[in-house]
């Protein structure tokens, strides 16, 4: 079995075991290195993430750009990656295969296609995006490996406030055989107990829109896998914010006493 393969195994037993499991989305290798050093068992790319490193907004990455940053992490760690890989950098249901097909080899052993265009920013229509999925998924099928496949309904975080349209896309795509669904900006646990009670396949849920609730009570409504998108990343640029506006406008260097030990970060990059 190569290393690629038990990565992909273990990534499919994690959305199999009881409860809940966190899949945080590190930016670089050195961000996935040290989440791993902190006992995490999976990870997630993010779009935002990698964008911002390279001085850009969410979704201005290039498909080969995106297929280097997964071959880097999946690389860089020895946990299962799964790749934000957006709307698979096509709109047609053979160029998203054939896109599929690229990210498998990268050695990242998951990936999420979105329903929603990069190129003109709005929803695919429900049977094209269904046929979308169902390419991806006869792209995977053919890898020889239990590759996670997770499919997302946008409409929520796209201003489209229609929770019966999520769950009908959701089932569209768990019927199409996607491996876990996905559906960003549900916002309270009530919202969330509904959409899960509809699905038979795993769901992720995205942390942040969930202000104050623990892992134990989105389990408990129906989440498997928990992602942080790109808060993360955001949390760490906050206080490069903060020292950079410290130095400009006051001269000083408070903010070097909440730097991270030297020490403790080479410990956690071995």
């Amino acid at each position: 079995m190569t290393v690629q393969q038990q990565k992909c195994q273990a990534f499919a037993d994690l959305h199999q075991q009881p409860g809940a499991f966190l899949i945080p989305n590190p930016w670089d290798v050195g961000s996935a290195t040290l989440l791993q050093a902190l006992g995490f068992k999976a990870l997630a790319t993010t779009s935002a993430g990698l964008a911002y490193t390279l001085g850009r907004s969410d979704g201005e990455v290039t498909l080969a750009e995106k297929l280097t940053h997964c071959a880097a992490l999946a690389a860089g760690t020895h946990i299962p990656v799964n790749a934000d890989f957006e709307n698979g950098f096509a709109d047609q249901p053979e160029a998203v295969a054939e896109n599929v097909r690229r990210v498998i080899e990268t050695g990242v052993a998951g990936c999420s296609i979105e329903d929603f265009s990069r190129d003109t920013h709005t929803l695919y229509d429900a049977t094209h995006a269904v046929e979308r999925i169902q390419a991806a998924v006869e792209a995977v099928r053919g890898c020889g490996m239990p590759f996670q496949l997770t499919a997302r309904a946008e409409n929520l975080l796209r201003g489209v406030n229609d929770l019966d349209d999520t769950i009908s896309r959701l089932k569209s795509f768990e019927a199409a055989g996607a491996d876990v669904v996905y559906a960003p900006g549900i916002k309270s646990l009530d919202q969330l107990r509904g959409v899960t009670a509809e699905l038979k396949t795993p769901f992720n849920v995205l942390a942040p829109f969930f202000r104050g609730v623990s892992v134990d009570q989105l389990a408990a409504a129906g989440a498997k896998r928990i992602s942080v998108g790109g808060a993360l990343n955001w949390a760490a640029v906050n206080p490069v914010l903060i020292a950079g506006e410290e130095m400009l406008n006051q001269g000083t260097f408070g903010w070097l006493d909440s730097m991270a030990p030297r020490s403790r970060l080479a410990e956690l990059l071995g």
